[in-house]
């Protein structure tokens, strides 16, 4: 299957399952392919092709799945059971081998998986504040690890508050799809 296949298969699923739990935004169900296929991708710009991807909070599979059709070894951490039963049905109808399905807290999941920093970035969209995905992810940061988040128009506030408790770089794009904006993180300390 084509990727352009894939893409169009996934917005099927998402809509047949949405029947079901709320996956997404019921207002975004008429422009998956812009709201949250396109808007995913656009992190395929900034993330290196030779590192893997922890996706937290993956909730519908926004932006991990998303990269996972685009070619990159993903693991998508989700803590909500009928979500992950949502994404390995994906993983299964899409057939994609190099997606991995977890269903954990993301807490649990860091303080017990062994990852090797500078192999793998985090990613994550609609999770949480940046502060808070500091506090998940901080014990596993060094240089060399990185972060590629797609946040909203708050994103300056997120900056500033975060900064009160953790020193990093960053650098910040708008986004090509909405008024938000992709903060692509390194050296968080």
């Amino acid at each position: 299957m084509k990727i352009e296949e894939k893409f169009i298969k996934y917005e099927k699923l998402l809509k047949e399952w949405s029947t079901r739990m709320n996956l997404v935004a019921p207002s975004t169900l008429n422009d998956i392919q812009t709201r949250h296929i396109k808007d995913s991708a656009q992190l395929a710009k900034f993330i290196p092709k030779n590192v893997k991807i922890i996706d937290l909070g993956s909730g519908a599979g926004f932006p991990g799945v998303v990269l996972a059709i685009l070619g990159w070894d993903v693991t998508c951490i989700e803590s909500i059971g009928k979500k992950t039963k949502f994404l390995s049905a994906l993983k299964q109808e899409l057939d994609l081998p190099n997606l991995t399905i977890v269903n954990d807290r993301i807490e649990n999941f860091l303080s017990k998986t062994p990852v090797n920093p500078g192999d793998f970035v985090f990613t994550a969209r609609a999770f949480a504040p940046l502060i808070k995905i500091f506090d998940y992810t901080g014990k596993k940061q060094t240089k060399n690890c990185r972060l590629f988040l797609l946040k909203g128009r708050e994103i300056d506030s997120e900056i500033l508050t975060a900064k009160s408790r953790y020193k990093f770089d960053y650098e910040l794009h708008k986004s090509e799809t909405g008024d938000g904006f992709i903060i692509c993180i390194s050296n968080l300390k």
